[in-house]
């Protein structure tokens, strides 16, 4: 019966284990998204954000044609306001800007990045453009404006997943050692863990939700913005990892119960 029991344990916490670390390899593609413009990072982002007819509505607004809205050089500085990019996608370390699929650059690697796509995309304007954009030509009481909001939002969701990765190391690791303690500690930071992924995940969806209506908002010409917000993979995966996570707790306070070793 004891030697049952000791199986038991060990293959729940074997199922917790590998829960904890689908969970923590998943974080960890969420965590390298847009850091730079190779491969892997370049197709996971938390949001991205199409400007791509932004022109044509900024034309239609000042009846006027538009040059030099955008840049067509991938290599060019970011926040020079030499030329728009065609998308923008952002990550929990810094965003990139792309004048296609393939081609384009990032900017500077912050712990705890902001996300400001307004700010980010008039920085990249020449100066009578930014200057026309911060007028009702994008309407003032839209989210997608609202820099202080998302910046602040988007940085205590950083800090949330960041800890709730830790939590997922943490508890693959205390999983490992096998006896009851380290079973119940491991379950321990996988509750912890599955607490802050889901609420790192929550605001970042309620974030990307709130800034989506620039999506259908219509201007002073009754005509769309041009600016498309849309949520990235990386969302997805941050939430695939809470599940991972919080499954995990099961086998582990099983192990708790039945493991005597």
């Amino acid at each position: 019966m004891a030697a049952q029991m000791r199986l038991r344990g060990e293959l729940c916490i074997t199922f917790a284990s590998i829960l904890s670390f689908a969970s923590l390899i998943l974080l960890i593609f969420v965590h390298v998204g847009q850091i730079n413009v190779s491969t892997v990072p370049r197709h996971i982002y938390m949001v991205k954000v199409n400007v791509s007819n932004y022109g044509n509505y900024l034309s239609d607004s000042i009846l006027n044609n538009v040059t030099g809205l955008y840049t067509n050089n991938a290599s060019t500085p970011l926040n020079s306001q030499q030329g728009l990019r065609q998308f923008y996608e952002f990550g929990l370390y810094s965003y990139c800007a792309y004048v296609d699929e393939k081609s384009g650059t990032c900017g500077n690697h912050t712990a705890g990045q902001e996300f400001k796509p307004y700010d980010v995309i008039t920085s990249d304007m020449l100066a009578n453009y930014s200057q026309i954009s911060a007028t009702p030509i994008i309407p003032v009481d839209l989210t997608f404006k609202n820099s202080k909001y998302l910046g602040q939002t988007s940085n205590a969701a950083y800090w949330l997943i960041l800890l709730g990765t830790i939590s997922a190391a943490l508890a693959l690791i205390t999983g490992i050692a096998k006896n009851s303690l380290t079973f119940f500690v491991s379950s321990i930071f996988s509750v912890v863990g599955s607490i802050l992924l889901l609420a790192g995940a929550s605001a970042w969806t309620v974030l990307i939700k709130k800034t989506e209506s620039i999506n259908t908002a219509l201007g002073p010409i009754a005509e769309q913005v041009g600016i498309t917000v849309s949520q990235g993979n990386g969302l997805s995966l941050t939430w695939a990892a809470f599940v991972c996570l919080f499954l995990s707790v099961i086998p582990n306070v099983l192990s708790c119960c039945t493991y005597r070793g």
